[in-house]
């Protein structure tokens, strides 16, 4: 089974109580406490697949006699009407689990699935797709999965994992070129590889960054497609290229066709369509 970082283990308890509360009175009333049986997950729609080992963990919080069953793999595309998983043992702990279980697994799930659509947008092209820090908050280590999972690739997880220069960190230092050199300074001064990244928003800003020290990245922020063109030829592979601001589904080929490296989008996180997946109990006995 996966080791989960401390953070996530915090965010699954937390549903758990928030959920459950001071217990699960309907679950309760009905059982005794003695039934065993089993329950599977159901895709109800086609999707591709992310946090099956994060449901068997969730599982495993409230009763580890619980076992988790499944042929399938994080990345899998699963088709309407198919079983995902099942799921035997102490029928009442699961049934307490279930709305937290697919709290998380939706989720998970409608995120690798969207991303999936981008990948295959871009399946012709070198451009990547990224995702970006508009994450649900406590979510972001679970989110990044998911992207993952869709075939997509993560930008920064925190602050710490690399320099990105925006607007207001030009005009506090006054300039790009301080801007860069301040971050190049600290870079070796703390002795960080973490690369170092400038956004800029026209060909005139990208000029002066070209004539400053050197970075790893460019980020071209909202700027028109024939902009984008004409800082690709400029760059000529100096520096990679990512694109982000008002990127979407249709308009990713026609991004990608500018000849950038990567395409950032915030909507594959922060808007998402939880797939439709559900738990439905097959066998009990006891009770």
């Amino acid at each position: 089974m996966q080791e989960w970082p401390e953070h996530v283990d915090r965010i699954v308890t937390l549903a758990l109580e928030e959920d459950i509360g001071r217990g699960d009175i309907t679950t309760d009333a009905i059982f005794s406490g003695d039934e065993t049986g089993s329950a599977v997950l159901v895709a109800k729609e086609n999707g591709v697949l992310a946090g099956l080992d994060l449901v068997d963990f969730i599982i495993g919080k409230l009763d580890k006699d619980i076992t988790f069953h499944t042929g399938r793999n994080d990345g899998d595309i699963v088709a309407g009407g198919s079983v995902i998983a099942t799921l035997e043992g102490p029928m009442a702990p699961m049934l307490s689990a279930e709305r937290t279980i697919l709290n998380f697994f939706q989720r998970m799930c409608g995120i690798a699935t969207r991303t999936r659509k981008y990948v295959r947008a871009l399946s012709s092209t070198k451009t990547k797709i990224l995702d970006t820090r508009k994450t649900a908050p406590g979510h972001r280590y679970l989110d990044k999965l998911a992207v993952r999972a869709g075939g997509g690739e993560n930008h920064r997880m925190r602050l710490d994992d690399r320099f990105l220069i925006k607007e207001n960190h030009i005009r506090m230092a006054g300039n790009i070129a301080a801007a860069v050199s301040r971050c190049r300074a600290y870079r070796s001064k703390h002795n960080t590889e973490a690369p170092l990244e400038i956004e800029v928003t026209s060909l005139a800003e990208l000029d002066k960054l070209l004539a400053a020290e050197p970075v790893e990245y460019v980020m071209l922020d909202n700027m028109p497609l024939e902009e984008m063109r004409e800082a690709v030829r400029r760059i000529n592979g100096r520096i990679l290229t990512e694109v982000s601001g008002n990127v979407t589904l249709d308009r990713v080929p026609e991004i990608a066709g500018a000849g950038v490296d990567f395409i950032s989008s915030g909507e594959l996180t922060h808007s998402v369509r939880a797939m439709d997946i559900s738990m439905l109990v097959r066998e009990r006995s006891g009770g």
